[in-house]
């Protein structure tokens, strides 16, 4: 165990666990997913495989449900000072990264091992691609080159939605967001009803308020992930992703993408580097890296997509 420094040569508020003794926090632990539950949750490109679960996201699964009790624990403590029955308010869990990290297997992963605890058997995952502008406003303001940066998304629908989470509201509904279609389905929504742990993935969940705005969608929540990797193994999976869907999801007639399928593998590598350049790695260097600091738990992924050290936030 260690304490990282941060740029100024001062203590980080964080404690660095390597990837071994953070697995010896749960020696006793067997993860209760099989082998094809956990290719089943995985995204392409991931290495995710049992060892890893059981060492990392089996541990980090019991340390979040161990402050999903705290919060319950608080909460009734709370009701009894001031005399009343508070509102049930599920406890809410960011997961942030950059695009092609591994985030979203990561948050469905969290989504099943979290179920599997006793006191969080209701848990349910909310994409912040749901907030996405639809493709026709983001054209009317010219941000489709800049799909995924903070102004493409309708921050305060996305504020309102969490906001009625944390309030207790017993149904909730966010817009549903298709990856075939590249945009925002019509009419339909996800419902979430009144869960013990409600995670939200997205790129700029972290994000801090903007525009004079007093309060940003990570001020409620109650544990934030950051998912991280260096910037140019993230380019290289993310290049290797693009040619899996373009040899898969891209031949689909009906894929915003299907332009794409016919490109021979230089012209598919040339195309993918030139999107990363263009707007992914510029994105994160601008708006996504800079939340690190901000998040509870950093995940530090090497080279090979596996996690080699988890940085705790002290309490």
């Amino acid at each position: 165990m260690s304490e990282p420094l941060n740029n100024n040569g001062q203590f980080s508020p964080f404690i660095e666990l390597g990837r071994a003794n953070w697995a010896a926090l749960a020696p006793t632990m067997t993860a209760p997913l099989s082998r094809t539950e956990i290719i089943g949750l995985r995204g392409l490109g991931d290495e995710l495989d049992l060892v890893e679960v059981e060492e990392v996201y089996l541990p980090l699964s019991r340390l979040l449900s161990l402050y999903a009790e705290g919060a319950q624990k608080l909460h009734a403590a709370t009701s009894t000072f001031i005399g009343g029955k508070a509102a049930h308010t599920p406890f809410v869990i960011g997961v942030a990264g950059s695009v092609a990290v591994g985030k979203s297997t990561i948050a469905r992963l969290l989504r099943e091992l979290l179920a599997r605890w006793e006191d969080t058997p209701r848990v349910e995952l909310v994409t912040t691609d749901g907030f996405l502008f639809p493709n026709a406003e983001l054209k009317r303001r010219g941000l489709m080159e800049r799909k995924g940066f903070p102004e493409s998304y309708d921050r305060r629908a996305l504020l309102r939605f969490v906001s009625k989470i944390k309030s207790g509201a017993r149904e909730v509904r966010a817009p549903f967001y298709s990856h075939l279609a590249y945009d925002i389905v019509p009419d339909a929504e996800i419902v979430v009803n009144a869960p013990d742990v409600l995670i939200i993935e997205g790129l700029n969940v972290l994000q801090p308020p903007v525009g004079g705005r007093s309060l940003a969608v990570s001020d409620l929540f109650d544990f934030s992930i950051y998912v991280d990797a260096r910037s140019s193994d993230i380019a290289r999976w993310y290049e290797e992703r693009f040619l899996r869907l373009q040899r898969g999801a891209f031949s689909n007639p009906q894929s915003y993408f299907h332009r794409f399928a016919e490109l021979s593998e230089d012209e598919a590598r040339a195309r993918a580097r030139g999107i990363w350049a263009s707007i992914n790695a510029p994105n994160l260097e601008q708006n996504i890296l800079p939340t690190r600091p901000r998040a509870s738990l950093v995940l530090r992924k090497g080279s090979n997509h596996a996690v080699s050290s988890v940085l705790l936030r002290k309490i």
